[in-house]
């Protein structure tokens, strides 16, 4: 019995973990969204997660060498539009431009590629929401 008690308040303790680290995530992405500047081209913060995706060009976003640049390159945020109404099904958009990458000051650099990971991490948990609901088709 107290091993079942310990298992439960184990996994209640990490999806309380988890909820905390999303509720602080999605504070820090908002300002990032600002310092960035992807609210010039997506006023209103919640309509970045309409995107497919967010990417990154000029700089790596590998957990081996998370943030090194790539020398003679352009640092973009780079959003995939998806339509399925249209001939050509995504494209990408240009969210900000910043230059070659070699001239970004490091520290706005490193903002940029945290924008990314936390966009990342919370488009992981609507994700996971996402096909959560859809199981929920087959158990009825």
């Amino acid at each position: 019995m107290s091993s079942a008690l310990e298992r439960l308040k184990n996994l209640t303790n990490k999806i309380s973990s988890y909820e905390l680290a999303r509720k602080n995530n999605l504070k820090i992405l908002e300002e990032l969204y600002l310092e960035v500047g992807v609210d010039q081209k997506v006023p209103k913060f919640k309509n970045i997660f309409i995107f497919k995706a967010i990417n990154l060009s000029g700089a790596s976003l590998l957990n081996e060498n998370l943030g090194e640049i790539k020398e003679g390159k352009y640092l973009q945020v780079l959003a995939i539009q998806y339509d399925k109404n249209t001939d050509v099904k995504s494209k990408n958009i240009s969210l900000a431009y910043f230059g070659r990458v070699e001239n970004v000051e490091t520290e706005f650099k490193d903002k940029v590629v945290e924008f990314i990971i936390r966009y990342r991490f919370e488009k992981s948990f609507m994700t996971l929401e996402h096909y959560h609901t859809m199981l929920d088709r087959f158990s009825k």
